[in-house]
């Protein structure tokens, strides 16, 4: 049959990336305790397309989702993943992208009453030639008190959950994870949020939330001084956005670092076979398996 898409192009316009998006597929993520946590992630792969070329071919990407989505969630699954597609497609750049819920069990503060919270998470990475441009990020939940209610009230304060938006870029030998993301971010505002409180609980978090007044501007410091101690990451991106209980509108507080930078430098793909995001742990070596991968698929139809 005809090859559609590999027929020339004439407009001469090379594009960045062309591939699917909106696929709902299951990924394996371990967890810290050892377990592995099956989530359904929002996934998206695309490759760049040389100008002389009319299309990409879309089932291909497909072929390498279903490949690798049931490794266990880690820089060398990832890596992996658009490394074949690069041999696949004919590609000099790929890029995938993950969001999904991370599920955690929450005790409460003072029952100890323990109930599931979700946590969205994200992966964002790019392999251009032999090089990995990796993001992981997660978004938490938190309570907000005003500082300025409190000074200026005789009684009570305005308060609102707000979000903290991370994504970091880790280093080659970091061991950062979504639960040291979420845990330490939930430390940041003036309290954490709980799904099952019982009455011991609600006194508890109101008075803490109370006694702990913090703006956005806050919390988005002290996320900035934690950042910037961590060995471990070279650029990270904060938003802290509170749903303002008192106003229709938002208040937020924004940092990148380094400013106005896709991070320091990229990470050679190599360097990241066995380094986890998810656990931190020296995850199995697959470079093997995606030398294998790259035959099997390249034995299909090309279709």
């Amino acid at each position: 049959m005809n090859d559609v898409q590999s027929r020339p192009d004439e407009r001469q316009v090379d594009v960045q990336r062309v591939g699917i998006k909106r696929v709902e597929l299951p990924w394996r993520v371990q967890e810290r305790s050892g377990g592995v946590q099956t989530v359904t992630a929002m996934t998206r792969l695309s490759v760049d397309l040389p100008a002389e070329y009319k299309g990409t071919h879309m089932s291909r990407l497909v072929e390498m989702l279903e490949v690798w989505k049931d490794e266990p969630l880690s820089p060398a699954t990832v890596a992996g993943l658009l490394s074949a597609t690069q041999v696949r497609l004919g590609a000099v750049r790929a890029h995938v992208g993950l969001t999904f819920t991370y599920f955690m069990t929450k005790a409460a503060p003072v029952s100890q009453q323990r109930s599931t919270m979700g946590y969205t998470c994200q992966v964002d990475a790019t392999v251009d030639g032999d090089q990995l441009d990796l993001v992981i990020g997660a978004d938490v939940p938190i309570t907000t008190v005003c500082p300025c209610s409190k000074e200026i009230s005789v009684a009570g304060a305005h308060n609102q959950r707000a979000w903290l938006r991370l994504r970091v870029r880790p280093t080659a030998d970091s061991t950062l994870t979504f639960e040291d993301l979420i845990r330490h971010g939930e430390t940041l505002g003036s309290c954490e949020i709980f799904p099952l409180v019982k009455r011991a609980d609600e006194k508890f978090v109101t008075e803490q939330g109370y006694f702990n007044p913090k703006f956005v501007e806050d919390v988005l410091r002290d996320a900035v001084v934690w950042l910037r101690a961590d060995p471990s990451v070279r650029w990270f991106e904060v938003e802290c956005e509170a749903d303002e209980s008192i106003h229709l509108h938002n208040a937020y507080a924004y940092q990148q670092e380094p400013e106005g930078t896709t991070g320091a430098g990229t990470i050679p793909v190599a360097s990241v076979l066995g380094m986890s995001i998810v656990t931190g742990n020296t995850a199995s070596v697959l470079q093997d398996h995606a030398v294998s991968t790259h035959g099997a698929v390249m034995a299909h139809d090309r279709a």
